[in-house]
């Protein structure tokens, strides 16, 4: 697998780009890559942050040229033990090597099979789950869910422990109006960006004490491009959305209008 720059080139075609290339906008290059304005650069740690878990997310293709707000290109700056490997189904070369024995290898995502990653980790001695490797999927919930589906035969090779932070599917999720922690609306309650999945994940899988100030340090740079983006979208006049009737409904007028006319 080629090596992954997960700063967005020229020919992404994504948002940050395309500010780039906007008469009297300049883009952090050597930072976050992100405009200067909402620059993110004096959130981010000064150098990324040592984890023993090995953490690979498998991303969309198109998580990055078409997800400005992806947080990806922050948590390559944030974590150390990290790949970023683009593509819509894991491979075997997909995880790194490990010292034998290997750790157990978590996928984080919500499938039926999954257990409560507290829970887990509430059962499974330290010893047995030191050095672990957490699998994640980025891209929108379709696009997981396809990856996933694709991914299993390497998923069943590796022998991976299914794993979930809990989601209340009878509830709506939160917009970034309602937490400081959501980029854009979730489908469910509990449904999180991948950073801060990440975030959630490490404090329970690190030793106590670097879980919780891995947490909280890149959960303060979420919080701080939230509230950029809230900013900005207070500020910004939305037209309304016109609602487009379904073909059903308008021939359904067209056959009682029909009808009436026979009366």
């Amino acid at each position: 697998m080629d090596a992954f720059d997960p700063v967005p080139s020229d020919d992404d075609g994504d948002g940050a780009t395309a500010a780039a290339s906007s008469p009297g906008r300049s883009i952090c290059h050597a930072g976050c890559g992100r405009p200067s304005r909402v620059c993110l650069c004096p959130y981010l740690p000064p150098s990324p942050l040592p984890i023993s878990t090995t953490v690979v997310i498998l991303h969309h293709p198109h998580a990055l040229r078409r997800n400005p707000l992806s947080t990806l290109p922050l948590l390559a700056r944030s974590l150390s033990n990290l790949r970023l490997v683009p593509g819509r189904r894991l491979l075997p070369s997909s995880i790194p090597p490990a010292p034998t024995p290997r750790g157990p290898v978590l996928l984080l995502y919500p499938s039926p099979a999954a257990s409560d990653l507290t829970s887990w980790c509430r059962s499974t001695p330290r010893p047995a789950r030191a050095a672990p490797t957490l699998l994640l999927l980025d891209g929108t919930w379709k696009q997981a869910k396809e990856m996933h589906a694709a991914s299993l035969p390497v998923l069943t090779s590796l022998g991976i422990v299914p794993v979930a932070l809990p989601v209340d599917g009878s509830a709506d999720g939160d917009s970034m109006f309602e937490s400081d922690l959501v980029v854009r609306k979730e489908p469910r309650k509990g449904c999180v960006s991948t950073m801060e999945a990440v975030a959630r994940a490490l404090r329970l899988l690190e030793p106590e004490e670097n879980g919780a100030v891995v947490e909280e340090a890149m959960l303060g740079v979420l919080r701080a491009m939230v509230a950029f983006q809230t900013e900005h979208l207070q500020h910004r006049t939305v037209k309304p959305r016109v609602k487009m009737r379904k073909k059903k409904e308008l021939r359904r007028e067209e056959e009682m209008q029909s009808n009436a006319g026979l009366i």
